[in-house]
This record gives structure tokens, C-alpha cells and sequence, in this order.
């Protein structure tokens, strides 16, 4: 009875009954939406897909899912990711899928389709969205690379500060994100995409392709004929990705410089396979391997140069001693045999291991009294004479408290102030939005200060660049030792040893504890009440506490 109507109803929609019958039925999850630019391409390679499962036997069917396009969602899409995660997993229980690709790249669309894919475990193939193009900026005769997001910061601080005009300004707005693509240094999007690919979830250098860049819309259809193979062979997310696969992404993590909100992102991904992964585990990578990828915010290049230089399979190739290669991937081969024809084609965007774009690291993990769970810092993204810093607080319990303070000529700060921020949290904001990278004082600006340290329970950017400790956990908004700051205590960070720390006696922050009143009040209704109630910290990966686990979900009843 179930498959007559199933296949009724695909007949009703002009389908063949022989198109459907004995076929495996691939879902396509597509996050494309108009208020998306960086999946503006989308519903082209969704056809690119289709054309492959249809060469291969397979027959394809399309489901729109949540696009969280990275800066047109308020206040966060970090609210979504979990949303997005619920979403792709019901989609792919509820409908009759035997197997999915997923199309998504913009920061939180990769790991929330991800998180929902493990949590259903059927066979799954990634298509990243692909980097944008690079923009050149001329000045003075000078010319040189401009990226989405490293140097919206850049420029923006110089307009603050008087540097350029508002026509320049205006002028950049419109240049410098010329066509879809994520973001082309390497943020989030590209850290993400690039850990998937490291972890054997998308075809061998598929990562690296820029979105118009023909070699896409190729990699797209052999997607789709790959697919199709998979579900003969039953080639599952828990047959492909295991502790070792995680390993290789963390690896690839620190050699690409990658964004600091792969911390949340990646245990929140191994949780949902029942695979313990800690802030220590990336300690410890950022620890052995340096950073390789000369990539804005660390370096000086964007995805467009990395990918001329042999993309990630080269990158992979030259830290190979540290990965884990004998790894399945969904390409049906090893990591070893992925990388047996890859090379560097241009050793300055890809650097050997003896001559790496920064010996900080690409993550560091701090601890101590306000940090008890941890905290997080881009090292090779902050300025080398902050990573020992030793100055007073200046806090902050809101950002338009924060904003506001930043344009006041008289604020009592100088570049030794710490700035903080809290209730930025995942309960606290909620969804523990990108604030991280406080902004400056504008009358630091107009002294030439371009750097200063930042302390928030909050997320940065992957774009963005300064010395911002990040993540803090347990954050204030549940009572963590951040809640307990005031402004003018001392605060000590010293990154090679790992510490954070903050100068009050255990007996004052006692006290302090003992008077503090939560500020933060659960919403009448809808998502976001369900996402504080559940919502885990930053050092856990910020999933819903239910959805933590690869325990199985009854499939549902069929009448």
C-alpha cells in the first residue's frame, strides 16, 4: 500500500512509474535563498547533481532546507545551526531517502547539515559552496589582494579612524565581494569545508574549487553519480568518519590557519557519531602542527591563489607525517591513495613545514579562574606582543552598552585596557553571536591603536584577526567567573602558558558570587526559548543536550 502511494503521488508530479521503481531515491538538500549570496549558484549545481544520480541509476528529488546566509541573519546564525541540524535530520527520517547530497558552505550551513546527516547515518556526500574571487585594491600605484570579511574590518577601522573617505569606502563596498562564493580568506566557510574534506566527506580537492569556477559545476555531477554508488555500497557517515578521520581535520585546521569557531563546531560534528572529541584534542594539534596556509588573517593570500597552489590535497600532502591515511573516504579510496598525486604548485601559499606562515598557532586553549572549562585564541591572527599581556578590565554587560562606549572621546581606557564583554553566550546573548572582536575606542583608532585585548564569552569571526580570547566557559550568563568581573580588577593572560587569569582573591569572587543576580530571562515562546533550555557551552559544542550521542531514533511508524 505505501509504495503504491508513493508512487501514485511521484506520477501525479509527471514522473514515470520505471523512473522511480528500483531506483535509489537521493535527496538533494539545497540551503540556496535569495538573502544567501554565498549559495547564489546553488540551483545551477542542484542541476548539475540531478544530471549525474540521473547517469548513475539513481533518481533525485529536492529539499529546501534553512539558509542562514552568514550576514543577513539576526542576531546569529549560530542560533540556526541546531535548527538547521533538526531539520536535515527529520527531512531525510520522515521522507523516503536512500541516500543525500548536501549542498551548503556559508559557516554554519556545513557543520548543521552535517550534524543532522550523522545523526541519521545514511549515505551522505558533501558539496562545498566554494570560495568567492579574489578583488585587487589599487592605491598609490600599489596593488594588492582584497577578501570578504578580513578587510571589511580593515577598512572600516580606517574610516573610523579618518584614513579614507566615505566615496573610497563606498567605492570598496561595492568591489570587494564580486562574485558568489563564501568568503575567500580563510574564515569559517573555508575552515569548515576544508575539515570536511579532511574528515572524507566530499570528493578529493572539491574544497578548494572556486564557485565559478567551471571545475564546480564538473565536481558537482560526478557528486551525483557518486551518490548513487555509495547507496549500493551502503557507504555510511559511520563507516567513513571515525576518531582518526577527526584527527586529519584538526590537522588540517591548524595548518590552514582555520577560524576559532571550528572549535564549537567540530566536537559539536563528532558528538553527534558518539565520538569524544575535547578542547584538549585541539590543543594539542595546534601544538604540532604550524600553520602552512599563507591566508589571510594570518597571511597575506586568498582562496583563489590556494587553490592554483594544489588546494588542499597539496596542503594535506605536506602534513601527512600527522595525519591518519589509511582513512576511507567517500571517493571509495584512502587518504593515502587521495594524496599519492598531490604537490605543491606554488610554495609561498602553501609553506613547507620549515618555513611556516606563523610559529603562534592557529589555536590556543587557555585556562585558570576565569576560564575553569576553557577559552579559546587565534595566536597567529593576534599580535605578538600581546599574547603576554598583564592590564586592568574594562567591562561591558551588553554590546549596545559596549557600542555606545567605543565613539566616547572621553572613555577611560588606553591600549593596555582589557576589554571585555559578557552575556554574549550561547544562553546569554543567545546564540552566542560573532562579538568577539570588540571594536577599538575611536579615540585609540585615531592614535594609531590597532590592537588591544579582548576577553568575551562570545564567538569572532574567522575573517577577522586581533588578540581576542574567546568562548569563555561556563559563560557569565550562567554564572560563570566572567559574570563576576569588575571593571579595573587585573587580568593576566599568558599564552604560551595557557592561562588566563584573573587577579581577585578565591574569597572575593565568593562574595562577589554570593550577590550575583542573573540577567538573563527565557523567552515567551518559539526557538529560541527551546535553545537556551537545552542549548550545551561552548567547550561541549553548543548542540542541544537531547541531541548530543549517535544513539538510534526509532524510524517512524508506517501505517
Amino acid at each position: 500500500m505505501r509504495g503504491f502511494a508513493h508512487r501514485q503521488r511521484m506520477q501525479q508530479q509527471g514522473a514515470r512509474r520505471e523512473d522511480v521503481m528500483n531506483r535509489p531515491m537521493i535527496a538533494i538538500i539545497n540551503t540556496w535563498s535569495d538573502l544567501s549570496p554565498c549559495h547564489a549558484h546553488f540551483p545551477q549545481r542542484v542541476e548539475s547533481v540531478k544530471k549525474g544520480i540521473l547517469a548513475a541509476g539513481g533518481y533525485p528529488v529536492e529539499l529546501p532546507a534553512m539558509s542562514l546566509g552568514e550576514v543577513m541573519v539576526k542576531p546569529t546564525t549560530m542560533l540556526y545551526r541546531n535548527f538547521l541540524a533538526m531539520e536535515v535530520e527529520e527531512l531525510l527520517r520522515s521522507l523516503p531517502c536512500d541516500g543525500v547530497v548536501i549542498l551548503a558552505g556559508c559557516d554554519k550551513t556545513t557543520p548543521g547539515t552535517l550534524m543532522g546527516a550523522f545523526s541519521m547515518d545514511i549515505p551522505t556526500l558533501f558539496v562545498p559552496a566554494g570560495p568567492m574571487l579574489n578583488d585587487r585594491y589599487v592605491k598609490d600605484g600599489v596593488s594588492r589582494s582584497i577578501g570578504a570579511g578580513t578587510h571589511t574590518r580593515i577598512f572600516w577601522d580606517d574610516y573610523q579612524a579618518g584614513k579614507i573617505d566615505a566615496a573610497e569606502l563606498q567605492h570598496l563596498e561595492s568591489r570587494m565581494t564580486r562574485a558568489p562564493g563564501t568568503c575567500n580568506t580563510m574564515g569559517t566557510a573555508s575552515t569548515m569545508t576544508g575539515m570536511v574534506e579532511a574528515l572524507g566527506l566530499t570528493l578529493p580537492g572539491a574544497s578548494s574549487i572556486p564557485a565559478m569556477d567551471s571545475a564546480h559545476t564538473r565536481m558537482a555531477t560526478t557528486c551525483g553519480e557518486r551518490i548513487v554508488e555509495m547507496v549500493w555500497q551502503d557507504l555510511k557517515p559511520s563507516r567513513v568518519v571515525t576518531r582518526g578521520s577527526f584527527q586529519n581535520a584538526l590537522a588540517v585546521q591548524m595548518a590552514l590557519g582555520g577560524s576559532t569557531n571550528a572549535a564549537v563546531h567540530v566536537i559539536a560534528m563528532a558528538g553527534r557519531l558518539g565520538i569524544e572529541l575535547s578542547l584538549d584534542d585541539l590543543d594539542a594539534m595546534a601544538q604540532t602542527v604550524p600553520v602552512l596556509a599563507n591566508l589571510f588573517p594570518s597571511g597575506d593570500r586568498l582562496m583563489e591563489d590556494f587553490y592554483y597552489a594544489g588546494g588542499l590535497p597539496a596542503l594535506m600532502k605536506v602534513i601527512e607525517p600527522f595525519l591518519s591515511t589509511t582513512e576511507l573516504t567517500v571517493a571509495g579510496s584512502t587518504v593515502a591513495q587521495n594524496l599519492s598525486k598531490a604537490e605543491v604548485l606554488d610554495p609561498d601559499v602553501i609553506r613547507p613545514l620549515d618555513r611556516p606562515v606563523s610559529h603562534a598557532g592557529a589555536l590556543a586553549v587557555l585556562k585558570g579562574n576565569l576560564a575553569p572549562n576553557g577559552a579559546v585564541i587565534k595566536p597567529s591572527a593576534a599580535s605578538e606582543k600581546l599574547l603576554k599581556h598583564r592590564g586592568p578590565a574594562l567591562v561591558f554587560d551588553n554590546q549596545p552598552e559596549m557600542l555606545k562606549a567605543m565613539a566616547d572621546e572621553a572613555l577611560d581606557c588606553d591600549e593596555n585596557t582589557v576589554l571585555v564583554l559578557r552575556n554574549a553566550g550561547p544562553v546569554g546573548a543567545p546564540g552566542m553571536p560573532e562579538w568577539g572582536n570588540l571594536p577599538i575606542p575611536a579615540k585609540l583608532l585615531k592614535q594609531g591603536v590597532r590592537d588591544m585585548l579582548r576577553l568575551s564569552d562570545a564567538r569572532m569571526s574567522g575573517t577577522h584577526y586581533g588578540t581576542c580570547v574567546l568562548h569563555i566557559s561556563p559563560e557569565s550568563a550562567v554564572g560563570g567567573p566572567l559574570a563576576l568581573v569588575r571593571t579595573g580588577d587585573m587580568i593576566d593572560l599568558d599564552v604560551a602558558q595557557r592561562r588566563l587569569h584573573l587577579e581577585v582573591s578565591a574569597e572575593e569572587l565568593e562574595a562577589r558570587r554570593a550577590a550575583w543576580i542573573p540577567t538573563s530571562a527565557l523567552p515567551m515562546r518559539g526557538f529560541t526559548r527551546l535553545y537556551q533550555q537545552h542549548v550545551t557551552q561552548a567547550h561541549e559544542g553548543c548542540d542541544f543536550d537531547f541531541l548530543q550521542g549517535n544513539s538510534p531514533t526509532p524510524e517512524p511508524v508506517i501505517f
